[in-house]
C-alpha cells in the first residue's frame, strides 16, 4: 500500500514532521514532530504542533502512533502536547537506553532519571511490526547517527530521520557520543537494499548548493544512484574518511543542549521544583 504523506516543514531548525495516514481509512501516525523553543528566552511555542494538530482535525483523522526516529539534537520533540490533544502511543527504538545513559552523566540527572525507555510508551526494535489502520509499518534499526536511529518503512515509503538526506546534500553527521560513520555506512546499505521505486521522506533539508527549494522526498532508486557520499557504488573507506573529516568541521547544533534533555524523556521537560519552575542544565565543556 502506498500511505498519503503531509509534510511540514520548521524553518527554525530545518525539519520535516510527517501526517503518514492510511488512505483506506482515517487513521494516521505522526513522525517527528517539533515544540518551538527560543533558547534567549528559555520559552516554548506550539505553533508548529498546532498546525499538525488542525490537520489531523480537519482531515477527521485518527492518531495511533507518535513515531520519533531517534532522539534529536536539534529541536524538541512535541510529541507529548500533540498526544494530549490527538491520543496515540509514542514510539522510538529500544537503544533509547543507552543514549539515556550517555546523556544522563552528560546532564548529571541522578539516580531518579529512569535510563530504561519507560518514558516511551514503545519501544521498537530490529524487525517489529505495526499498524496505522490497514498499512503496515516495519522497522530497521539504523544507527550511526546516533545509536537509537530507526528507519520506519510505511508500505511503499520509508522515514529515515536523519539518516539519509536529500541526494544532493549526502547523509548524517556521526561525531555526537555513541555515533560511528562505518555503522552509519551499513545502516545506509540496509535502506538501499529496499526496493528502487521505496519513497523515502527525510528529517531535514539544507538546500544544497545550487538548489532554490526545500526537499524532503525522493526514492531509493535515486539515493543509489545520485547520493554525493554514499551513491554511485562508493565504498565504505571512502565514506569514513569523508564523513570524520566533515564531521571535525561542524559546530554543534544550536538547540542541542535543551533538545537532548527533553527528547530522552520522550518530549516531557525536567521534574519541577518545588516552586513549580522548569530548569534546564548546561553541562560546561561537556559537549
Amino acid at each position: 500500500m502506498s500511505p498519503d504523506v503531509k509534510a511540514f516543514f520548521d524553518d527554525a531548525t530545518n525539519t520535516i514532521s510527517y501526517v503518514v495516514r492510511d488512505p483506506a481509512g482515517s487513521a494516521c501516525a505522526i513522525i517527528d514532530s517539533v515544540l518551538d523553543f527560543d533558547y534567549a528566552s528559555g520559552r516554548t511555542d506550539t505553533r508548529s504542533a498546532d498546525a499538525i494538530i488542525a490537520h489531523v482535525r480537519d482531515a477527521g483523522l485518527e492518531v495511533k502512533w507518535l513515531l520519533e526516529s531517534h532522539v534529536h539534537a536539534d529541536h524538541l520533540s512535541a510529541a507529548p502536547y500533540i498526544q494530549q490533544q490527538l491520543g496515540g502511543k509514542i514510539g522510538i527504538g529500544d537503544r533509547i537506553q543507552v543514549v539515556q545513559d550517555t546523556f544522563g552523566k552528560v546532564f548529571n540527572e541522578g539516580t531518579e532519571f529512569q535510563r530504561d525507555g519507560s518514558q516511551f510508551d514503545k519501544l521498537f526494535r530490529e524487525g517489529d511490526s505495526f499498524h496505522i489502520g490497514q498499512l503496515r509499518g516495519d522497522v530497521l534499526h539504523t544507527p550511526g547517527h546516533t545509536p537509537a536511529c530507526l528507519t520506519y518503512v510505511i508500505g511503499d515509503a520509508a522515514f529515515v530521520g536523519d539518516t539519509l538526506f536529500m541526494p544532493d546534500f549526502g547523509t548524517a553527521r556521526c561525531d555526537f557520543p555513541g555515533g560511528s560513520s562505518e555503522t552509519l555506512y551499513n545502516s545506509i546499505q540496509k535502506i538501499l537494499a529496499l526496493p528502487d521505486e521505496t519513497r523515502i521522506f527525510v528529517g531535514h533539508d539544507y538546500k544544497a548548493p545550487g538548489r532554490e527549494d526545500y526537499a524532503w522526498e525522493t526514492t531509493v532508486g535515486e539515493q543509489k544512484a545520485a547520493n554525493i557520499h554514499v551513491g554511485a557504488g562508493k565504498d565504505k573507506d571512502a565514506f569514513v574518511k569523508m564523513r570524520d573529516a566533515r564531521d571535525a568541521t561542524l559546530a554543534m547544533p544550536k538547540l542541542i543542549i535543551p533538545s537532548l534533555q527533553v527528547n530522552m524523556r520522550a518530549g516531557q521537560m525536567p521534574p519541577a521544583d518545588e516552586q513549580g519552575d522548569v530548569f534546564l542544565k548546561v553541562p560546561v565543556n561537556k559537549l
